[in-house]
């Protein structure tokens, strides 16, 4: 009998302790990264960012490997011919294939563009971090020369220098150089302010207590603590200089021929955009395409490596 009476309750307690066990089990903390890999890959406009760039960066791979002609290459027979067969995008009054000069251009906007955006973010980091970790006349110096390019007509003086280039062979390079030198100075006041913030941290006394050198402490302690501003602004920076060089390149100061890029052939375009549309059609449309597809993965960024953020917030 004190068995009987005893095992109703027995078995009511070890059926509370299977129930509670599961719940008592702690759970598996996700890492800083795999945090904002799933808040980015939640956001349904990063992910349609993503798509549309992989399309872009696959048209500018594989379109010269597909494409009937060469960008230089001149069709006698097609002068301001329509879409066709031969002709996928139609023909330039001059008989080039369009097709293969959108191909062409978008390549040199790519590089320009990624080209510029790594340049600009690394020398805001470098200059903005040194600027405020150092402070002193190193800080005055700095702010000086950053408030001295802010105010310079920077579109004349690339417009000079690279009409000066001419069709040299590192006029290309040159020009990403003058895009670059003259786009890093906002962002650096923005890592400067950044650095500000961080540069008292504890992590920063005990490495200059350990005596370790100044250089390293910016790059293995600083930076990487405020890597999610440097990888937003390298991001829009892309768009940024991909429109810098779309609307130089426009006004003949950008890329000078025989290379060409998106904004030389806008301007070929737009001049017959309306008898012959699909010259200006086809490089405005994968222009368009690109920069939305940029500042859409922009914006998924921004909003996974911000927790305040409203579509962040959703993960």
């Amino acid at each position: 009998m004190e068995d009987r009476a005893k095992s109703p309750t027995a078995d009511w307690a070890g059926t509370a302790e299977e129930d509670v066990a599961p719940a008592a089990q702690p759970t598996e903390r996700m890492t800083r990264g795999q945090l904002v890999r799933r808040r980015f890959l939640r956001n349904r406009t990063s992910i349609v960012g993503i798509i549309g760039f992989a399309i872009v960066v696959l048209f500018a791979l594989l379109g010269p490997y597909i494409a009937k002609w060469d960008f230089a290459e001149i069709d006698y027979a097609a002068f301001y011919s329509p879409p066709s067969a031969e002709h996928w995008f139609g023909a330039t009054q001059a008989g080039r294939d369009v097709f293969a000069m959108t191909v062409e251009g978008l390549r040199k906007s790519l590089i320009i563009g990624l080209s510029v955006a790594f340049l600009q973010t690394s020398i805001a980091a470098i200059v903005g971090a040194m600027a405020a970790y150092f402070s002193g006349w190193f800080d005055k110096v700095a702010l000086w020369v950053i408030d001295l390019l802010l105010v310079v007509p920077s579109f004349l003086l690339i417009a000079i220098f690279s009409q000066q280039a001419g069709a040299k062979k590192g006029s290309i390079s040159l020009f990403i150089l003058l895009l670059a030198i003259f786009g890093w100075m906002l962002s650096a006041r923005v890592v400067r302010s950044l650095t500000l913030s961080v540069r008292n941290a504890e992590y920063v006394t005990a490495a200059k207590y350990m005596s370790v050198p100044p250089m390293t402490i910016i790059f293995r302690h600083i930076l990487p603590n405020i890597s999610s501003l440097l990888i937003i602004d390298a991001t829009l920076g892309v768009a940024s200089a991909v429109l810098s060089e779309t609307a130089l390149s426009f006004f003949g100061f950008g890329v000078q021929s025989p290379n060409v890029s998106l904004g030389t052939l806008i301007a070929e375009g737009q001049r017959a955009a309306l008898t012959f549309p699909w010259i200006f059609l086809a490089p405005a449309t994968v222009l368009t395409v690109m920069l939305i597809s940029v500042n859409f993965i922009g914006d998924g960024v921004r909003d996974a490596l911000d927790p305040s953020s409203k579509s962040g917030g959703k993960a």
